[in-house]
């Protein structure tokens, strides 16, 4: 059993002109593994209480998260366990780097990788993965800048997003796999300097988080949000922290209390760096009133 660890507990503000996520708490994550860190995705069972990250050397972590009076306080069992190629053999090399992840409706596992560009479905936990077939453009995205954020509808329709789009006020692509094959109608707007990191959809919408690097390891992070649709609806700007108020988020989650209030869940990369940690942050989303 690990050590649990709180960091820092947030007030929540009643009522929004817009709509906002506010934060609410940060968790420390710590275990003593060389395997631990650089997590880079995450998904928050639909109860949030239970969670699962993705690494880029290859592991996946799952742990259990601990709550007083609905805030999140703590986490404890943490578990560390290699992802598995489609021959059972764990991952390694320019094969292991996966950065995105999400569970669609049937309940497989979609996670998608940088050096290798590709994106795995696991049909079930235990289950040997089988792999997407590749969009042409993956074989040319920017190297350790790939398929940064994961997510999937409920029709099962994988959307995912490179980190860079390749240049300075070129939109982000968002390739979706439809089952029959790649749609790349979609795209979203490059706001200033953040760059995609993670994604995921919660109530037909598509939520994106982005980073910012300002300075010496000075992270901004920001959440945008667009209505699913044959293209995206209006944007919708959640939250811009402020340099340093978190470390490197990277995956987002969002799931819904029994009292109806959505929460979102973050992780950060540490980059297996002493200074930098691993964090989960929840935030509370507000719906303009």
């Amino acid at each position: 059993m690990n050590r649990p660890a709180i960091l820092a507990v947030f007030g929540a503000q009643a009522a929004f002109a817009a709509p906002v996520l506010t934060p609410d708490s940060v968790v420390e994550l710590e275990m003593d593994s060389p395997a631990f860190g650089g997590f880079s995705s995450l998904e928050v069972a639909a109860d949030g209480m239970s969670f699962t990250a993705t690494s880029d050397r290859g592991v996946l972590l799952q742990g259990d998260i601990l709550r007083k009076n609905g805030r999140m306080v703590a986490v404890d069992n943490l578990e560390l366990t290699p992802i598995l190629d489609s021959t059972g053999v764990p991952l390694d090399g320019l094969n292991s780097d996966a950065e995105g992840l999400a569970i669609g409706p049937d309940g497989a596992i979609y996670m998608s990788f940088e050096g290798n560009h590709r994106i795995m479905r696991q049909p079930a936990a235990g289950a040997l993965p089988e792999f997407v077939p590749k969009h042409p453009d993956f074989k040319n995205l920017i190297n350790n800048s790939a398929l940064e954020a994961l997510a999937v509808d409920n029709d099962g329709v994988i959307y995912t997003i490179p980190e860079r789009s390749g240049a300075e006020g070129r939109p982000f692509p968002v390739y979706r796999w439809l089952q029959t094959g790649w749609d790349k109608t979609w795209e979203i707007e490059r706001r200033g300097e953040y760059l995609v990191t993670g994604a995921d959809i919660f109530d037909n919408r598509l939520y994106v988080l982005e980073r910012d690097l300002v300075g010496i390891f000075g992270f901004s992070s920001r959440v945008r949000r667009f209505e699913l649709g044959d293209e995206p609806g209006p944007e919708e700007l959640l939250i811009t922290t402020r340099t340093r108020q978190f470390d490197n988020l990277e995956g987002i989650s969002l799931w819904q209390t029994a009292g109806g209030q959505t929460r979102a869940v973050m992780i950060s990369d540490d980059n297996f760096r002493f200074f930098q940690q691993s964090q989960l942050v929840e935030m509370v989303l507000e719906e303009a009133q």
